[in-house]
């Protein structure tokens, strides 16, 4: 039974090695400035340090070895503006060992320059521009387009009136008959009236006599 067990546990080891290795291995270290280490450029353009690093590809886990003399120089990474003008007092990290190894933990521009400024005035510096890991070959699939919505229906328009209110359709009347809109009928009616106002008026005036 205990030959059992130690088999796989050892199998298990053996295993976490192998993949330690192989991370290992997919990272690299790069030297910069070659054998002459980091130094004031040879060359009056001043462009080497930064033609060398844009014609390598630098991921995460990667790393970068600057060796140069402790007595006389350093290195600092700094912003981007310090960068520009070789500002040395506000350095986001300070190496002076003579011999520094930085690793790359993040994507992204990174900017170096000498911890002496006069060097820096004389091109000592550099941009070191890393992508992601190079382990994930992966992209991410560019997110489609959203598909347009339809417009909705228009609601339907209720035709029938209102609760509460009766809808009276007016009637037509029978053909050949007219509507009573003060016809004959009406004038006589009013004839009438007038005739009896004017008898009474008569009578009233021949009591009067």
């Amino acid at each position: 039974m205990a030959r059992t067990i130690q088999r796989p546990i050892g199998m298990l080891g053996l295993t976490c090695l192998v993949l330690l290795s192989l991370q290992q291995t997919s990272a690299f270290q790069f030297t910069i400035g070659g054998a002459k280490g980091w130094t004031v450029p040879g060359n009056s353009s001043g462009l080497s340090y930064n033609s060398w690093a844009e014609s390598n590809r630098f991921s995460t886990g990667d790393s970068i070895l600057f060796v140069y003399n402790a007595e006389h120089d350093s290195v600092l990474e700094v912003s981007k503006g310090d960068y520009d003008s070789c500002t040395t007092t506000s350095p986001v990290g300070t190496y002076s060992d003579g011999h520094t190894l930085y690793t790359f933990k993040h994507s992204g521009a990174h900017y170096f320059i000498s911890g002496n400024k006069d060097n820096c005035l004389k091109n000592e510096k550099v941009v070191v521009v890393v992508l992601a890991d190079r382990s994930k070959n992966g992209t991410a699939p560019a997110a489609s387009p959203p598909s347009p919505t339809p417009p909705s229906p228009a609601p339907a328009i209720d035709q029938s009136p209102p609760a509460g209110i009766v809808q009276v359709t007016p009637t037509q009347p029978p053909e050949g008959e007219m509507p009573n809109n003060g016809g004959p009928s009406s004038m006589a009616a009013a004839a009438g009236i007038i005739g009896s106002v004017g008898a009474f008026l008569a009578s009233s005036l021949v009591l009067a006599f």
